[in-house]
């Protein structure tokens, strides 16, 4: 392997055991791998580390052997340290890098290494003052912050001995008490006084005792710190020095009971006024707020924060009342990781509740999530019986908490509302995705024999896949796609107004029905840019012009007809997966019964919104000529002088062909000849075919978070999270579009040249 990139197993949560031969080996603990090469920075190789594990960057130490040697730890600290331990082990794929978490120790207490049975709080190097920053992972993040101003951060789970050990908890900031001692505050604790009894006491586990000490400590209002804390045994002290208050428990044996073994509940401190400290935990302020999280699911951290201020005289941070309402979420919704591992069970539901519905996914080698397909029956059923054969492809980010993207196929039913056909979930978008998602989608659409047309973007190897898998099929390329790339592409400075025009005329070349309008409209471009003009005619129209388009798109320009669709995703997605797609699957159920109870009322033979672009195309007749012919081709007459052939629905305006509705051209040639404009609409505009798209129904899917059954064929099937994560910093809310490409550019006023302002302007006078 080269010499400048390793994998890097960074290990958390273990101890290190000396060997007889002086060497030091390390055992249990949590491992990641990263990719460190050459170019990578101490602070963002620390801070990468930082996120996996859940600690503060202030918090961890890093160490490695160097090749040979066992014995001696070496320091990462700087980037030249970084760039050493790639040097030293260029010859190996992988090393092992050690994450200590540094410990804060009082005098007489001397400085081991981090262990689970060691390890004190950092609470003890908190002064007694109020907190009005917390550092998270190098970020000073205000009390006052929103919450999409903090770091999503994964919880850490731990395994010893069979005990689940919940880690964050052992090494989160314990922040200070402010001092209050009201009444209120002692009347909302007080509750919690008798939490703990005395020697003899049983609890039904380790976590249970550890949340009844956390509240017993804040009701007499003091605090204390770890001496020991394993899976088996506890043993805590006042945190107050040459205070004798202790107390240890440990597991009896042959049960998972802990019982109180020892404890001397004697203070010779002042309590809070001397400490001003309390243990309030993450995991007890998502015990505190989980009920009205249930109730009240925008609550805000910053909310949190006053109101464990108010009622327990507590004061948090942002970053725990954060964490804390992200712990409670994930009580009240469901493990994220379990929710990928019901996938299996989750997809035979889908397909046994909702018979002729495809719902597969896939793994990585690793077991991890790759993708998810989901096509309901009702939805492929309605799609062929009573859609236009016309497809919109387009994606959306997720934001969750292990990102991935949606990728959706939507329809227009007979009134242009969107009809969502299929989505997935991917890992990432990637051209592979996109062709697997394609192949599935012919799959599911097996029974369907017209020719789709396809509205999607031209790039992300839609095209090839498009043609190689709907063999037969158009791809029209989105226009607003094409218009992005446009812009982009163009290398000259253009003022504001003058790519408004481009895009103007680019639209105009687009929606043009004959080949004649579409030159005069890029001529029109031509005027103002060569380089936009050459860009266009390479630029593949036979599919976006409508002049040149083979295939029927109705009109439908743009992929991203769907975006109802897409809202719903982004509403649902800070969900685990399983319970995303639920919610989906509600909101298309919601949707079909609407439509379908909303078109039971209709009495029209068209649908409404097509009923009044009928009427508005009648209106234009009474200013028409219709010379009658012997033959069923016809002129008229007008501000222009168009040929209507009535046997073939075709009118030289294109207007009757591109919409699927006669223009007003044939609606003067109908009316001459007797002719109903009804018989000569598309099939798809027709009420009745609106209501065979709602025909079907979606079905609920009970309980499908329970155990599988013995009998389930992908029982053995393991699904793990994908390894992605969700960045540090505010997700971003903006969508991307051709409203961002035509931001104004900065304009000089004294030199009148783009791109700088008068005070950085280089031209003298």
């Amino acid at each position: 392997m080269a010499g400048d990139k390793i994998i890097a197993i960074c290990q958390l949560g273990g101890e290190f055991e000396t060997d007889k031969d002086g060497s030091l080996s390390y055992k249990g603990g949590d491992a990641h791998a990263i990719d460190v090469d050459e170019q990578m920075k101490f602070n963002d190789f620390k801070t990468e580390v930082a996120e996996m594990f859940n600690c503060s960057f202030n918090a961890i130490l890093l160490k490695y052997f160097l090749p040979g040697n066992k014995k001696t730890l070496i320091t990462i600290s700087n980037d030249k340290d970084l760039q050493r331990m790639i040097k030293f082990n260029g010859d190996s794929v992988t090393t092992d890098v050690f994450v200590i978490l540094e410990e804060i120790v009082e005098p007489d207490v001397s400085n081991m290494p981090a262990s689970r049975s060691s390890r004190t709080t950092l609470s003890e190097s908190v002064p007694p003052v109020d907190v009005v920053d917390d550092m998270v992972d190098g970020n000073i993040i205000p009390l006052g912050a929103s919450l999409d101003d903090v770091v999503d951060t994964n919880h850490i789970d731990m395994n010893i001995d069979d005990t689940q050990i919940d880690l964050p908890d052992e090494i989160s900031p314990i922040l200070p008490l402010t001092g209050s001692n009201d009444e209120k505050h002692v009347k909302t604790a007080q509750q919690w006084q008798n939490t703990i009894t005395g020697v003899g006491q049983r609890f039904s586990s380790v976590h249970e005792f550890r949340e009844l000490l956390r509240k017993y400590a804040i009701a007499h209002q003091f605090a204390f710190k770890y001496k020991k804390n394993d899976s088996h045994r506890v043993t805590v002290k006042c945190k107050a020095e040459g205070c004798p208050w202790r107390i240890h428990a440990s597991r009896l044996s042959t049960t998972q009971l802990i019982c109180i073994k020892k404890m001397n509940p004697t203070h010779t401190c002042e309590g809070a006024v001397v400490t001003n400290g309390n243990q309030a935990t993450r995991s007890w302020v998502a015990s505190i707020i989980k009920e009205k999280l249930k109730v009240f699911p925008n609550y805000k951290p910053k909310d949190i924060v006053n109101d464990i201020k108010q009622e327990y005289g507590i004061q948090l941070n942002y970053f725990q009342a954060w964490r804390g309402k992200e712990i409670a979420k994930e009580q009240l919704q469901g493990s994220y990781k379990e929710a990928y591992n019901q996938l299996p069970l989750f997809c035979e539901r889908i397909m046994e509740t909702n018979p002729g519905s495809l719902a597969t996914f896939t793994t990585k080698e690793d077991s991890s999530f790759h993708r998810l397909f989901v096509s309901f029956h009702a939805s492929l059923y309605g799609f062929i019986q009573g859609c236009r054969p016309l497809l919109f492809l387009d994606s959306v980010p997720l934001k969750s908490k292990y990102q991935g993207t949606l990728l959706a196929a939507t329809a227009a039913d007979g009134d242009d509302g969107v009809f969502p056909v299929a989505f997935a979930v991917v890992d990432a978008e990637t051209n592979d995705d996109w062709h697997w998602f394609l192949l599935q989608l012919k799959s599911a659409l097996s029974t369907a024999t017209c020719p789709i047309t396809f509205v999607a973007d031209k790039q992300k190897g839609l095209r090839e896949s498009i043609a190689e898998i709907f063999k037969g099929s158009f791809h029209g390329y989105c226009l607003r796609y094409l218009t992005e790339q446009l812009v982009k592409d163009l290398k000259g400075q253009f003022s504001h107004e003058v790519k408004r025009l481009m895009i103007e005329d680019f639209y105009a070349a687009a929606y043009a029905p004959t080949p004649e309008e579409f030159e005069r409209s890029i001529e029109s471009i031509k005027s103002i840019s060569l380089e936009a003009y050459n860009w266009i005619l390479q630029s593949e129209y036979l599919n976006w012009a409508n002049a040149f388009f083979q295939g029927a798109r109705y009109n439908h320009m743009t992929s991203n007809f769907g975006e109802l669709f897409y809202s719903w995703a982004s509403d649902a997605n800070e969900l685990p997966i399983t319970q995303m797609v639920d919610v989906i699957r509600g909101k298309i159920m919601e949707l079909i019964y609407t439509r379908r109870t909303d078109s039971n009322q209709w009495l029209t033979r068209l649908t409404p919104s097509v009923e009044e672009k009928l009427e508005k195309e009648s209106l234009k007749v009474r200013s028409l000529q219709v010379l009658l012919s012997a033959g069923r081709t016809f002129e008229v007459r007008g501000d222009s002088i168009e040929v209507v052939d009535i046997d073939h629905w075709d009118c030289s305006c294109k207007g009757w062909q591109l919409t699927g509705l006669p223009c007003c051209h044939a609606i003067a040639v109908l009316s001459c000849i007797g002719c109903s404009p009804y018989d000569y609409c598309s099939r798809y505009f027709m009420t009745e075919s609106y209501r065979s798209t709602y025909s079907e129904s979606i079905n609920p899917i009970p309980d499908f978070d329970r155990p599988a059954m013995k009998d389930s064929s992908q029982l053995a099937v393991t699904v793990t999270p994908p390894p992605t994560r969700r960045p540090p910093g505010r997700p971003t809310t903006k969508k991307i579009g051709t409203q961002d490409v035509m931001k104004r550019q900065l304009q000089c006023s004294k030199c009148k040249g783009l791109g700088h302002n008068k005070s950085t302007c280089k031209e003298t006078l």
